[in-house]
């Protein structure tokens, strides 16, 4: 008992994940908390007359951050994959619960809070991920009805629908076209086969065009957004609905090619609403210039890059639970980056979706670095598996041998 022990934790204690990727999340994480800082600044100090405010609030998101990553790093992934279905109706459960009166806090016209002492806990970030581990789980252990019948896709869209349906609710359409489109990529990685990847493409496409139709806000985006895309800067749109896509334009247009300087933006000084959340891309932009924005989408591939390359590392050594689960927690970070991106830049209708690392709010950060935590643990136990195979439990998590 002991030599089948003592292997896993000398090795666990030696190697503590893939460096480049622990490098790049610890830059994504400096360099975020100071331009969140500079983004917040202003409206710190006007509305709590401490201009560190959200700096100190952050760093303490940062803390939980790396508690709980620390505490995911120690444990094995077999916890995560016996947990996956219940995981799953945890994410139901907690959807739920932020629609209930009382329970679910309303801000601008969506209940996406629940309320907690000293914190607000966006449950639509804990759902993508649960949902992530719930596809991974059903992947790994039904591969071949998923490469090989319409069941295999029909079994997993009934189970995910729900969680479809609240989301919409809150309403969040950001989380849902980022979850949608994580777990469509998943299933493609799978094998699906190519005609039902193309059947479930059009089924939710169709869902898409019938939510924004069916819904008056919704439509009044794509509205705004298209006469934006004629004229982004006439009268009715920069004092209408397109106003704040108009100054992250304007604070685009205001950096040039290398910044007006660290802490010298404008348009976080009110011009700009929501500058440290979900517009902190254009004061990046304002700040440091095109140059600086490039260098951190530059980091940001790489880091996704790094991820896409610990997945398939498992996934060649025959452990699919957790390289479908590294690589549903990797489109879940590019989703985000490219559908933010994509809003700061006028690209796509405005919507609430924070950059990761990066916006202000202890959901977003927490469950950042939860997600870093796993893709680290996965990358321990392909080299304890690689190195020491004896160290690790035969048949288990959808290994193929």
């Amino acid at each position: 008992m002991t030599t089948m022990t003592m292997p896993h934790t000398l090795s666990t204690r030696q190697y503590f994940g893939d460096p480049p990727l622990m490098i790049m999340s610890m830059l994504l994480l400096t360099f975020g908390l100071v331009m969140m800082t500079s983004a917040s600044i202003e409206v710190a100090s006007r509305t709590y007359g401490d201009i560190f405010y959200f700096f100190k609030r952050q760093l303490l998101f940062l803390a939980v951050g790396l508690v709980m990553g620390g505490a995911i790093i120690m444990n094995p992934m077999r916890l995560w994959y016996r947990s996956s279905v219940l995981l799953l109706f945890i994410s139901y459960l907690l959807l739920v619960m932020v629609l209930i009166p009382g329970i679910g806090h309303k801000v601008n016209g969506s209940s996406r809070w629940i309320s907690l002492p000293g914190f607000s806990l966006q449950p639509s970030e804990v759902a993508k991920l649960f949902v992530v581990v719930f596809t991974a789980w059903f992947l790994s252990r039904h591969r071949e009805l998923v490469r090989s019948s319409l069941r295999g896709l029909i079994y997993p869209a009934l189970l995910l629908a729900p969680v479809v349906g609240l989301l919409l609710l809150e309403p969040d359409f950001g989380a849902t076209v980022v979850l949608c489109l994580a777990v469509m990529g998943m299933l493609f990685l799978g094998g699906i086969n190519l005609f039902y990847m193309i059947l479930a493409g059009g089924i939710l496409g169709g869902g898409a065009v019938l939510a924004m139709v069916t819904s008056a806000y919704r439509l009044h985006r794509v509205t705004t957004y298209l006469q934006m895309m004629q004229n982004p800067f006439s009268e009715d749109v920069v004092f209408g609905d397109g106003y704040q896509l108009a100054q992250s334009l304007i604070g685009f247009g205001r950096g040039e090619w290398f910044g007006v300087g660290l802490g010298n933006s404008i348009q976080k000084m009110y011009f700009l609403p929501e500058a440290h959340t979900d517009f902190v891309l254009a004061i990046i932009a304002e700040e440091l210039g095109l140059f600086g924005v490039m260098l951190l989408l530059i980091l940001f591939f790489a880091f996704i890059a790094r991820a896409l390359i610990i997945s398939r590392r498992n996934e060649e050594s025959g452990r699919l639970f957790a390289a479908y689960l590294g690589y549903g927690i990797t489109l879940l970070f590019l989703g985000q980056l490219v559908i933010n991106s994509a809003v700061n830049v006028g690209l796509l209708p405005t919507k609430g979706l924070t950059l990761p690392f990066l916006s202000y709010g202890g959901s977003s950060l927490i469950m950042c670095m939860v997600m870093v935590a796993i893709l680290l643990r996965i990358d321990i136990e392909h080299h304890l598996y690689t190195t020491q195979p004896r160290a690790m439990p035969p048949q288990h998590m959808g290994e193929v041998r």
